[in-house]
């Protein structure tokens, strides 16, 4: 059996094979195009069990089967991969375009919404049968023929943009290194990135140190490097990758500009006025005015506190580090040293207390410990060596979910982190199908024979990802179309994930998860008191920087004319005029690398981040309220939040935890920004 066919049981990695990939997307398309003509027939009725629950079954599998595909191509990139990846892609946008304006299906969702039946279903299929019908009017159902046929073109269009957007920052990332032979040259970087990069020089025959553009080894080169010309060239070509500064195979210039006039368009076909009010439309923002406005007091109260910010590492670095003009290249590297001055302490001696084998098991404990859990490693085959495999069980030692993880940066895996699921929960045949979810980060690899180190930084960045990984496995939904984060709204979809970072900040969670890496001594209160001295550290900074990127992608997507003379960049530094401190060198192409938007699903929704930081941060305030490793409030937070999924609209679930509505407050507490 094809094992992409096979949905029996996890994902068979170990038999995937590129040439099994057409035939599987072929089979899947074609099975599900005659179930469709079946279910659409007039003579079969406008029922849950009739038409709803076998096309749920038919797109299960082909999102099963076509999700081991996207997921290899993230993880696992080759040409080989790569090459049908992209061969396969216009055909699965295809069926989905086609299924969005099935008028028949559609006629039958509106038949069954308004069936005496619909009374019947459970809240889960009744918001399914909700969103179907939202979703049917989005996708162009009611178009006309000519249009309907454009649309389509479109989204297929779309797609292939976004996939090459993505391949061409991998090219454009994996092309570069810069080797270094003189010790002198790498003073100030950390022993264990040296480390590292001398094996990545071993291993291209070549003396001396590599860094590449990777974030395990470009960061801290920003960070750390004394050296400030190899911190210039190291910047200029971070931020110059995938533009027409490398190689023109690469350049996303083209594809930025056509993305954009494409989306407007799909948005005008439907009537809208902007592609950001068609992006809205299922989200928990009403409007992009109501968007603006948000993210415009953001920037009010944050604006004050980020110039504090500059105009203290500004005298810092002209007066301690004579850097009479504060650069790009330099802003990291004076703001460690500035930190390092102000709190006594560094990343880089926090990192020795964060291995690999204390952080996780750590984490694994918060979740037990707050939803009265276990999580034990278990065994399946995996895409690579470095990859493990768990599974989360209930008090009683029944199965709620299984997950892998995958931490290491690494050339044929794309930059970031983030979760995907791999098998969403749902009741079928009298039994629930149990949730799997894959973890993918991109931290150092262990090096030396010692365990990976985190940085604070990076504990902060898993226990996020384990966060969206909760709300998928810890759902007790039973009806697909809104189990775990499907039907959740796309501005509240970060609620757990924020949430999950808090923890990171209290030292009854945070001291059992470390040893020092050489002594095993745990975290010093002294130094995590620095820590936590420091948590606002720039925050002021921090915050305007993501409102820069927010306010961008919603002007980009609202009132910016993709066709007219002001282009992406003029834009950018329009809004950096209103809302930056810190403006980068001319030849910066963010644009070009900015994957959220162009290259996965933050078009017109950048701006969720923050929204859902609102919510996450007011939520939180409860545990701070009952004590932070309340099992009571733990599992109030699992029933109303965690456990519902899109079962009802997020704003809902909020109000069913936290007994009101959200406010601001907790938010501008946790980043240092009241008068107190």
């Amino acid at each position: 059996m094809n094992p992409l066919l096979d949905f029996s049981g996890l994902p068979r990695f170990a038999d995937f094979k590129t040439g099994l990939v057409t035939p599987a997307v072929e089979q899947l398309l074609a099975e599900n195009r005659a179930l469709i003509e079946r279910a659409a027939a007039a003579d079969v009725p406008p029922a849950w069990r009739d038409f709803v629950q076998p096309l749920e079954d038919a797109n299960e599998r082909l999102h099963r089967a076509w999700g081991v595909v996207s997921h290899l191509n993230a993880v696992m990139n080759s040409p080989e991969l790569r090459e049908v990846y992209n061969s396969n892609l216009p055909k699965v946008t295809q069926y989905y375009t086609e299924l969005g304006q099935h008028e028949s299906l559609f006629a039958k969702f509106k038949a069954l919404r308004a069936n005496p039946g619909f009374a019947g279903l459970t809240r889960a299929q009744k918001k399914i049968v909700e969103n179907e019908l939202r979703d049917f009017r989005l996708g162009g159902v009611a178009l006309p023929p000519e249009k309907k046929a454009r649309f389509k073109a479109i989204s297929e269009r779309l797609s292939q943009i976004s996939s090459r957007f993505s391949d061409n920052l991998l090219d454009a990332t994996n092309a570069f290194a810069h080797f270094l032979t003189e010790p002198a040259d790498v003073a100030g970087i950390p022993g264990d990135v040296l480390a590292a990069a001398r094996e990545a020089a071993q291993a291209d025959g070549k003396p001396g140190w590599k860094f590449t553009l990777h974030a395990p080894s470009y960061l801290p080169v920003m960070q750390y490097a004394e050296n400030r010309g190899l911190r210039e060239r190291m910047y200029r070509a971070y931020v110059t990758r995938a533009s027409e500064f490398g190689k023109p195979e690469w350049d996303n210039t083209a594809l930025i500009s056509e993305a954009l006039k494409l989306r407007q368009e799909q948005a005008r076909l439907l009537g809208f006025a902007s592609f950001a009010e068609y992006s809205l439309e299922p989200k928990m923002a009403e409007s992009p005015r109501q968007v603006l406005d948000f993210l415009g007091q953001l920037a009010s109260r944050a604006k004050p506190y980020a110039e504090r910010d500059l105009r203290e590492v500004t005298e810092f670095a002209r007066e301690e580090l004579a850097l009479g003009q504060l650069e790009a290249w330099d802003l990291a590297y004076a703001s460690e040293k500035l930190r390092l001055k102000r709190y006594a302490f560094s990343d880089q001696e926090v990192k020795q207390y964060f291995p690999e084998t204390r952080v996780l098991p750590g984490m694994f404990k918060l979740v037990e410990t707050l939803y009265g859990l276990k999580i034990e490693p278990a065994q399946a085959p995996a895409w690579h060596p470095d990859v493990r495999f768990y599974a989360i069980r209930d008090r009683a030692g029944g199965g709620v979910g299984q997950f892998y993880v995958d931490l290491y940066a690494r050339p044929s895996k794309r930059g970031g982190a983030w979760m995907d699921d791999a098998i969403t929960r749902r009741a079928r045949d009298g039994r629930v199908q149990a949730p799997v979810a894959y973890l993918n980060c991109s931290f150092s690899a262990p090096v030396g024979g010692k365990p990976a180190l985190f940085t604070h930084e990076e504990v902060n960045t898993l226990f996020h990802e384990f966060g969206h990984g909760l709300h998928h496995l810890l759902t007790r939904v039973d009806d697909l179309g809104v189990s775990g984060i499907n039907g959740v709204e796309w501005d509240a979809v970060e609620l757990p994930s924020q949430f999950m970072e808090n923890f990171c900040w209290e030292w009854e969670v945070l001291a059992p998860m470390t040893a020092h890496v050489d002594t095993g001594a745990p975290l010093p209160r002294a130094l995590f008191d620095k820590m936590h001295a420091a948590k606002n550290f720039q925050s002021g900074m921090h915050t305007v920087r993501q409102l820069e990127f927010a306010l961008f992608d919603l002007h980009l997507h609202h009132d910016y004319e993709p066709s007219g003379a002001k282009s992406v960049l003029d834009l950018l530094n329009e809004v950096r005029s209103r809302v930056a401190v810190v403006f980068p060198p001319d030849y910066n192409r963010f644009p070009h690398n900015f994957s959220h938007i162009f290259a996965g699903g933050y078009a017109a929704g950048y701006y969720s981040y923050k929204w859902a930081e609102v919510l996450s941060a007011d939520a939180y305030s409860l545990f701070e309220e009952n004590g932070v490793l309340d099992p009571a409030t733990g599992q109030r937070f699992w029933n109303e939040v965690l456990g519902v999924g899109g079962s009802r609209p997020a704003l809902e679930s909020f109000v069913a935890f936290r007994g009101r509505e959200p406010k601001i407050d907790a938010l501008l507490r946790h980043n240092g920004m009241t008068e107190a």
